[in-house]
């Protein structure tokens, strides 16, 4: 290496930054951080036992995958959940995820992934279960990923927290029938497999609707 050149930055930082970033996601996710409540870097620096800069840099993270929002002069907050909110959320899965079952649909390719996951989800007692969430996530994901586009997959993944963010509170809150969701997939899977891109996307579209319309529900009675 030329003399001249640029050192790497230290490895251990990143490791340090992303594993705080995992734990943050982690509890927000799982709600206990609280929608609302302010993190700031004296806390998480304090929590986790890592410097400021460290704390900082994990907090960006989760700002921009949405999972935070930071205004001016202002600590960080955990994004709070709102029908709006759910809705473009919801509404953005929806755009893109019908895309990809017309071009798949074209091909007549079911994703095995999706396949495995919506296996996963079958095999669940029914009823509600919180369990259900990241089953049901790989069943949406691998739609996206089926279709070898690392544009496509980074356009979708950048809404992916706050897609789970929703997804908890969906299923927290008991309002989807685990064996409703398999049947719902099995059904788009079908529809796929027959090359009827319409069909699969129409069926989308009703699913992911019956689960933003519980969901702003819920949220608007409280």
């Amino acid at each position: 290496m030329s003399t001249t050149e640029t050192p790497p930055a230290p490895l251990g930082i990143v490791g340090v930054v992303d594993a705080v970033t995992a734990q943050l996601r982690e509890r927000i996710l799982s709600g206990a951080i609280r929608s609302g409540a302010p993190l700031t870097e004296a806390a998480v620096s304090q929590t986790y036992g890592v410097a400021r800069p460290s704390a900082k840099a994990a907090i960006e993270q989760l700002v921009a995958s949405g999972l935070l929002v930071r205004t001016a002069h202002r600590s960080a907050r955990v994004v709070g959940i709102d029908p709006e909110t759910v809705r473009d959320v919801y509404r953005t899965r929806t755009r893109l995820e019908s895309a990809a079952l017309r071009e798949l649909s074209a091909r007549r390719a079911v994703p095995g992934a999706a396949v495995d996951a919506n296996a996963e989800l079958l095999a669940m007692p029914a009823g509600p279960d919180p369990a259900t969430v990241d089953p049901d996530l790989r069943f949406h994901t691998a739609l996206i990923d089926a279709l070898s586009s690392e544009r496509t997959g980074r356009m979708y993944r950048s809404v992916l927290d706050e897609v789970r963010l929703c997804m908890a509170q969906v299923q927290g809150r008991k309002l989807l029938d685990a064996a409703d969701i398999a049947a719902q997939h099995a059904d788009i899977l079908d529809a796929v497999a027959s090359g009827e891109g319409e069909r699969a996307a129409a069926l989308l579209e009703a699913h992911l609707s019956s689960a933003e319309e519980r969901l702003v529900e819920a949220l608007s009675g409280e």
